[in-house]
């Protein structure tokens, strides 16, 4: 831009003007006017105080004996030297073995793999589950009960869950299976997620998965944001009023969950579901439920329109999907959070579209009951 200037006041002022009028190096017009072809690289010649290739090789196999193959440039060095052996400098080792490509702990060590960030997105329920173990306090010191309790992270409907003296992979199976019946899934159409407990990787679980159809993804080693709704629900269960310090037994244990999980399932409105409760959502429910809300807010409004300044009262919207860790692009190009009616209604459609037709309500007590006999069975085997 500064040249196209200069070479438009240089026929009136000459070049010479227009560079100090512009402030510009008349040296660095002509150069950018006449650029001088780019000279091919000329290769460095060898430094005659360099090792030849034999030399080289004679340092190479020093290092790589089994006597100096764990040991650090340095410590070769000084103990050729203390042998009246002098090969290279400890620099030029350390140029060798870089060329080699050995500038690393050579020693065997244990190398961790790189694992991947899960994304799931879940658009309707029974397409992605998340389960869990927590503990609950036992009457003493150093005693616990676990809970199993396998959600879906779609309409955080609490599909499974049962009590039990330890953290099984037996008991996890049977809990997992009896789920999977009550439920109706198919082969291929649900996701298991968990975090990488012993139960969750365990091998009974992956070869009934892997029976059944079903895909299973784990979290990241040590990071609790990969499994956010179950650990969001124990938040839920564990701040409940009413929940104890300690339970006096495992059937203690037991009636509290009996309690809690319908009321969670049926009772509860939960925010991220629009204010419906996980079972209306779980079973297509929700729809409708806006729908009467809605038409409670359209009669409010026309009796009091002044009282509703902003725009006609509208219901919370019904959720669209559910991400575990949304993709970074999805995350920065999202819209802003308020919709507009029209918005909400399209998103609503397309979510709920394959939404399925079953009401039945699931028995949460039955899986609980089962699973603990079955506990029971094993500890009495």
């Amino acid at each position: 831009m500064i040249d196209a200037a200069v070479l438009e006041l240089a026929p009136a002022v000459g070049t010479a003007a227009a560079c100090r009028a512009l402030v510009v190096s008349r040296a660095g017009v002509y150069r950018h006017r006449s650029p001088r072809p780019a000279a091919p690289p000329v290769p460095r010649p060898p430094s005659p105080r360099s090792l030849s290739t034999a030399e080289r090789a004679v340092v190479l196999g020093h290092l790589h004996s089994p006597r100096f193959v764990d040991a650090a440039p340095a410590q070769v060095y000084a103990t050729l030297l203390d042998e009246g052996v002098y090969l290279a400098s400890q620099r030029t080792m350390y140029r060798l073995l870089d060329a080699a490509g050995e500038i690393r702990e050579r020693r065997n060590q244990l190398r961790r793999p790189n694992y991947a960030r899960p994304e799931l997105l879940a658009s309707k329920p029974n397409q992605l589950w998340s389960w869990d173990i927590t503990k609950l306090l036992g009457p003493q010191k150093w005693t616990y009960y676990y809970l199993y309790v396998i959600l879906d992270v779609f309409s955080r409907y609490v599909v499974g869950w049962t009590v039990a003296h330890r953290e099984s992979a037996a008991l996890a199976e049977q809990l997992i299976s009896a789920t999977l019946a009550k439920q109706g899934i198919l082969p291929g159409e649900l996701t298991i997620h968990a975090d990488r407990g012993s139960s969750m990787t365990s091998k009974p679980v992956a070869l009934l998965l892997t029976d059944l159809g079903v895909l299973k993804t784990h979290s990241r080693p040590h990071v609790s944001n990969d499994n956010p709704y179950s650990e969001s629900q124990f938040r839920t269960l564990k701040y409940r009023p009413g929940f104890p310090a300690r339970f006096g037994s495992i059937q203690d244990g037991r009636a509290f969950c009996r309690d809690f999980f319908p009321w969670y399932n049926a009772e509860h409105r939960h925010s991220s579901l629009g204010l419906c409760t996980p079972e209306s959502v779980h079973y297509g429910r929700a729809r409708t439920i806006r729908d009467a809300r809605a038409t409670v807010l359209t009669a409010a409004y026309t009796v009091h329109p002044e009282r509703f300044v902003r725009h006609h009262p509208q219901p919370p919207p019904l959720p669209i999907a559910a991400w575990i860790n949304p993709p970074l692009a999805t995350v920065a190009q999202e819209s802003p959070p308020r919709q507009t009616r029209a918005t909400v209604r399209a998103a609503e459609t397309r979510g709920w579209r394959d939404m399925t037709s079953n009401t039945s309500a699931f028995n949460l007590a039955d899986v609980s009951s089962t699973a603990a006999t079955q506990e029971e069975c094993l500890l009495t085997n």
